[in-house]
């Protein structure tokens, strides 16, 4: 294999590379989308779903979270609602059905019955931030296991492509190696044949002039 086949063949190495390096980033961001699931969708699955597991991890996380929520409520939000309730905190919010009062009879002190709807709002909400902190929390763990499998699945690929762009490369070479030895022994053979045919003709013509020496000395 001469200089410029051995220039071509590394070319096209380098080039099979190139693609394969092209290659791996397009099948590792091909997988990655094929598992990309949009952030409303998997929290409305998250919600609604009741999986044991992630019901689990709600909880402890968001034990965790309780501290943070209630803050948020207290420190942000009722805050928030004050200034638009003239001052009147979320838990403060409710229905009054019978006012508190004292029994003329008794004269014992008579409760006030209302519907707290306001601390059922703020139940909630605490609900809700508790469910998207723990959703975030999974989300980003998913994410970066997703793009992890992705990863090793694209390497795991790609070793293979090189191996087998490797056992073509070895093949290639051992075929121009091969062929190399084919025309070689082509050529020789063909010179043999030349020097058979270059005898044989020198041969045929002492052959003549010898005829043609005996039927002269005949002759005289």
């Amino acid at each position: 294999m001469g200089k410029a086949d051995l220039d071509i063949l590394e070319k096209r190495i380098e080039e099979a590379e190139k693609r394969e390096r092209a290659e791996l980033r397009a099948r590792q961001k091909e997988i990655f989308k094929k598992e990309r699931v949009s952030f409303w969708t998997d929290f409305k699955k998250f919600v609604t779903k009741g999986n044991v597991l992630d019901l689990a991890v709600g909880v402890v996380i968001g034990t965790a979270f309780n501290a943070i929520v209630n803050g948020l409520v207290k420190m942000i939000i009722n805050p928030c609602v004050a200034y638009f309730t003239d001052g009147v905190s979320l838990e403060e919010l409710r229905h009054v059905i019978r006012e508190a009062s004292v029994d003329p009879v008794t004269g014992e002190e008579i409760a006030e019955l209302a519907i707290l709807y306001g601390s059922w709002i703020q139940t909630i909400i605490d609900f809700l931030i508790i469910a998207l902190s723990v959703f975030v929390a999974v989300r980003v763990i998913k994410t970066a296991d997703r793009k992890i499998r992705a990863k090793e699945l694209a390497k795991r690929e790609a070793e293979a492509k090189r191996k087998k762009a490797e056992e073509e490369r070895k093949a290639a070479e051992a075929k121009a190696i091969a062929d190399r030895l084919a025309l070689e022994d082509k050529a020789a053979r063909d010179r043999f044949y030349a020097n058979v045919e270059r005898q044989t003709a020198l041969l045929e013509r002492i052959s003549q002039r010898l005829d043609a020496a005996e039927e002269n000395g005949k002759n005289i």
